[in-house]
C-alpha cells in the first residue's frame, strides 16, 4: 500500500466493529482510531476543532491517536495544522470531512472502555480513552502554554469521552451532560488518588480532555435536564465513571491496587527513593544503600503504612486548602507518626526526640521517621 509520511492512505479495511448501541450507532476501531458511526438524525454537542459545538449533520465522530511529532504542537502534525490533519485523516478513515467531529489524543485505541447502562427505556454508553501520567493537572494549576495569533500546541495524555444517549437530548441539556460527565470523570481520577504533574494537588483531569455527546433526535422521549438529580445524570456519570476507570486501568496501569504505595502517594510532592536515600544515609545506623532500596520499597507496599502515609497527606492537603490551622494539623501528624513502630511492629526504636521536630514540615517529619525505621526497625 502506498504511504505518505510512513502513513497508509486508507484505513477503511482495518476498521472492525467492536459495539453496536441498541438505537444503531456502531463503533468501529483500528490501530490509531475509534469511529462511531452515526445513523441519521443525530445531534452532537463536541470539543472537536473541526465540525465543534452544536451540530445536527455529523457523519461520524472519531478519536485519533496521531504519530508522535518532534515538538508536540500542531505546526508538527501533517498538513500543517490539526484542521489540515483531521481532515486528512477522516479521508483515510472513509468520511467525509465535512461531516465528522474528531478528538485527538495519546492514549491507544486498543486500550479504550466501554461502559453502558440502561434505566426503562433509557440507554447511555460512555465510550473513553485515557491517560494523565503525562498530562495530568488540576484545575487552576499553572499553565504551561498559551494560545496566541493562532499558534496552538498538542500535548499527550489526554481523556476523551463519548457519550451516546438513546433519546433526544436538545442543546442545553447536552451542555448539561458535559457539566456531569465532566464532573464524573474527577470523580473517577480522584478516587485513584492520581497526582496533579504541575503541582501537589491531586489532579482533575488532563490539560487537554475532550468531550463528544451524541443524542437521537428521532427518540420519542426527550429528556430536558442531565444534572446530579436526574437519572439521566446518574447513568451519565456511573458511566463516565466505569470507563474512565477501566480505561486508565488499561493505559497506564492506573489501579487502586497500582496506588496502595508510599512512594506512589508522595510522589506528587517530589518525594522519591533518591530522597529517601539521602535523608536515611543522614540517620544513625549503618548505610548500605541496596538494602535500603530493597526494605524501603517492602515498607512502601505495607497496607499500614500505605494507610498512616494517606492520612497524613490528607492533613498536609487540608492545611493547604484553609480547612486545618498549620500547628494543630503538624500537633496531630506528629502524634500519628509516633504509632508507626506499633504498626510495623518494630523491635528497635529511635529517640524520636532526635528524629522528629516540629519545626519542620509534616512530610519531611515523615520521611525521617520512616527512613529510620526503614534502616534499623525492619526487624519482625
Amino acid at each position: 500500500m502506498e504511504e505518505i509520511n510512513s502513513e497508509p492512505l486508507d484505513f477503511r479495511n482495518d476498521l472492525k466493529l467492536i459495539y453496536k448501541t441498541s438505537s444503531g450507532e456502531e463503533v468501529y476501531r483500528c490501530e490509531n482510531s475509534i469511529v462511531v458511526q452515526l445513523p441519521e438524525n443525530r445531534n452532537a454537542l463536541t470539543t472537536s476543532y473541526v465540525n465543534g459545538g452544536y451540530q445536527e449533520n455529523l457523519q461520524a465522530i472519531f478519536n485519533h491517536e496521531p504519530k508522535p511529532t518532534k515538538g508536540h504542537c500542531a505546526h508538527d502534525l501533517e498538513g500543517g495544522s490539526v484542521e489540515a490533519y483531521l481532515e486528512i485523516h477522516s479521508r483515510r478513515l472513509g468520511l467525509d470531512p465535512e461531516r465528522i467531529a474528531a478528538m485527538m489524543t495519546a492514549a491507544k485505541m486498543k486500550n479504550a472502555a466501554i461502559s453502558t447502562r440502561s434505566f426503562r427505556t433509557l440507554e447511555i454508553t460512555a465510550i473513553v480513552t485515557a491517560g494523565i501520567e503525562v498530562n495530568g493537572g488540576r484545575a487552576g494549576d499553572p499553565a504551561t502554554w498559551h494560545e496566541e495569533e493562532g499558534q496552538t500546541i498538542y500535548v499527550g495524555g489526554t481523556i476523551n469521552t463519548i457519550i451516546i444517549v438513546n433519546s433526544h437530548l436538545p442543546a442545553h441539556t447536552m451542555t448539561r451532560v458535559v457539566m456531569t460527565a465532566a464532573e464524573a470523570k474527577t470523580v473517577a481520577i480522584q478516587q485513584l488518588m492520581a497526582p496533579s504533574r504541575y503541582s501537589t494537588g491531586i489532579a482533575t483531569g488532563s490539560g487537554t480532555d475532550q468531550i463528544c455527546v451524541i443524542s437521537n433526535m428521532s427518540s420519542p422521549n426527550t429528556l430536558t435536564w442531565a444534572g446530579k438529580h436526574s437519572k439521566l445524570g446518574e447513568l451519565i456519570a456511573n458511566c463516565v465513571i466505569d470507563a474512565t476507570t477501566e480505561a486508565l486501568a488499561r493505559q497506564t496501569n492506573l489501579t487502586p491496587d497500582s496506588q496502595r504505595d508510599m512512594l506512589i502517594r508522595l510522589e506528587r510532592f517530589g518525594i522519591d527513593e533518591k530522597k529517601y536515600w539521602e535523608t536515611g544515609a543522614a540517620l544513625e545506623g549503618e548505610n548500605k544503600k541496596d538494602l535500603f532500596i530493597k526494605n524501603l520499597r517492602l515498607f512502601s507496599r505495607d497496607p499500614s503504612v500505605v494507610t498512616l502515609t494517606a492520612s497524613l497527606l490528607h492533613i498536609v492537603d487540608e492545611i493547604g486548602w484553609g480547612l486545618v490551622p498549620e500547628l494543630s494539623g503538624k500537633k496531630t501528624a506528629l502524634g500519628m507518626m509516633k504509632t508507626l513502630p506499633d504498626l510495623i511492629e518494630a523491635k528497635t526504636h529511635p529517640d524520636l526526640n532526635l528524629v522528629l521536630d516540629e519545626r519542620r514540615s509534616i512530610i519531611e517529619n515523615w520521611i525521617r521517621i520512616s527512613s529510620w525505621y526503614v534502616k534499623n526497625g525492619l526487624s519482625r
